[in-house]
């Protein structure tokens, strides 16, 4: 018997749904998170320790943010350098 040769499947997994893609919907949830935590850290005396923390947070959600939307508008005028997969709002 001689083996019988069949072509691999390709092995590219389905795309993901389009609810998933959406990054919005995560950094609105990041921002609100951040915001209850400055709120609190700032008005409640034990919770002093938090505002180093949320403020960085605060911060580092901001500047990442703004990394996204400049990598998106890249991606959208072709730049070569841009990232792919950010056309999903």
């Amino acid at each position: 018997m001689t083996p019988q040769h069949s072509p691999e499947p390709s092995l590219q997994p389905p795309p993901l749904p389009t609810a998933l893609l959406r990054v919005w919907p995560v950094i609105g949830a990041g921002v609100a998170g951040f915001c209850c935590a400055t709120v609190a850290a700032f008005t409640v005396p034990a919770l002093e320790g938090w505002r180093p923390v949320s403020l960085a947070g605060l911060g580092v959600g901001m500047v990442g943010t703004t990394i996204f939307l400049v990598q998106r508008g890249a991606a959208r005028r072709g730049a070569r350098g841009a990232q792919t997969g950010l056309e999903h709002e």
